[in-house]
């Protein structure tokens, strides 16, 4: 380690070896900037978007509360299944303050300034402590599943999907209905003892290179072994992924319910189609734990809509295009919203109960509209978690939206005892 470093930093052993992150420490200054059950499971979906709502005819009227509430013309497609959904008003992340995100901490409610020194910082998302504990009987712990757009287009902001994990750091997504069908039912034809030795090559180099971390760590600074702790981390996790991938070799991967997409598939039609594959994987439990980042570009373009996603946000009145086009998207979305909903509802389990009675759902955004970020747009649904359905909720001032992670969290049985930034359950949403 006394010798000069050359820009590129590597761990090595006798055969294996592995790029290192940027670490002061290593002379980096200069580049810093440079299987089904007799019971059926708990299950977990959040569905996510970007830009908001158009917030006068989205929302219900907030001074009346509860079950008799009058269904707004945003949430009118959802009018038959109104018994069956709480709106919930008054829930936001207190720390957020971009408004072009939508998703980067939605399911987290970090502090984006927690680590001194940096501008980013992100913890695990609801969604991920839930795959901890109900991703350990099926091949994919969680599946993350994404727009086929670029995320920020649609008005998500950083991150790979939806996901984050325990050190905070984003967990890749499968963009578009392709990528999510050919993950869940495509065989993989490589011979079986190939498969093998590829995952026991891929665990020796890891292997080989964790061992050399300690003698590593004793020559660098604080800040920089807690960086290398986290770059160990995210290793660690690809051997929890490798340990996984070894349970189930040989296992034949399920017959879908429905056919392999096709390529041009998007907005709309797109939405629809990854609607179905949720159900499909729910119905082969190959995860019990699904995230949506939803595109809406896209949606737009496949309704005809001429306005930039970005600007349709900034309608600032009711008059125009920018409104008109705000109000359809609102629209379209509570109509594919129900229409999922009909589906699970719709499909059995093997005692006779519907998808819809083991399941907890969330729909919502960070953004409430424009740049507004207090007040995030939120529906729940779903009878897995014991939560109040029918109603028109409207959360005491200033509560956090982790408040709602936690009750549904622990409705489905996961021992959780805060998240985020969570200073209790929501009462108001557990039935």
């Amino acid at each position: 380690m006394s010798q000069p470093q050359s820009r590129r930093h590597f761990l090595r052993s006798s055969s294996a070896l592995v790029a290192l992150p940027v670490l002061a420490s290593l002379g980096f200054q200069r580049f810093a900037t440079a299987a089904p059950s007799a019971t059926p499971p708990k299950r977990l979906i959040f569905l996510g978007f970007g830009w908001g709502v158009t917030e006068s005819t989205w929302y219900p009227d907030i001074s009346k509360p509860g079950a008799d509430y009058k269904l707004s013309t945003g949430l009118a497609p959802l009018a038959r299944h109104k018994a069956d959904i709480s709106v919930i008003q008054g829930l936001w992340n207190k720390y957020s303050n971009e408004g072009h995100w939508g998703s980067t901490y939605w399911l987290t409610g970090a502090n984006r300034y927690a680590e001194p020194g940096q501008n980013f910082h992100n913890s695990i998302s609801a969604d991920q402590v839930a795959a901890d504990k109900f991703g350990l009987q099926t091949r994919f712990a969680s599946l993350q599943l994404n727009g086929a757009e670029n995320g920020e287009a649609s008005g998500h902001g950083p991150g790979l999907s939806m996901a984050w994990n325990a050190s905070g750091k984003p967990i890749g997504g499968l963009n578009g209905p392709v990528a999510a069908f050919h993950r869940l039912f495509t065989k993989d034809t490589t011979p079986l003892e190939q498969q093998k030795a590829l995952l026991a090559q891929k665990r020796s180099v890891l292997d080989a290179v964790l061992g050399n971390a300690k003698s590593l760590q004793r020559d660098l600074s604080k800040n920089d072994n807690t960086k290398l702790d986290e770059y160990f981390q995210s290793i660690r996790d690809i051997e929890v992924r490798l340990a996984k991938e070894e349970q189930w070799l040989g296992v034949a991967r399920p017959t879908p319910t429905l056919a392999e997409p096709k390529p041009e598939i998007n907005g709309r039609e797109e939405i629809k189609l990854m609607y179905d594959i949720m159900i499909a994987a729910m119905q082969t439990d190959t995860t019990r734990v699904m995230t949506y980042r939803q595109p809406v570009s896209t949606l737009l373009t496949s309704m005809d809509i001429k306005v930039h996603p970005h600007d349709m946000s900034h309608y600032h009145n009711t008059l125009g295009e920018k409104f008109d086009a705000s109000q359809r998207r609102d629209l379209a979305q509570s109509e594919l919203l129900a229409g999922f909903i009909d589906k699970l509802k719709a499909t059995k389990e093997a005692d006779g109960s519907s998808l819809f009675d083991n399941i907890a759902l969330a729909y919502g955004s960070n953004i409430r509209s424009g740049h507004e970020l207090s007040n995030c747009p939120m529906i729940v649904t779903g009878r897995g978690a014991g939560l109040k359905l029918g109603h028109s909720i409207v959360a005491p001032k200033d509560t956090p939206l982790c408040n709602a992670w936690l009750a549904m969290l622990r409705g489905l049985g996961v021992k959780a005892e805060r998240h985020g930034d969570s200073s209790g359950e929501l009462t108001q949403m557990i039935a």
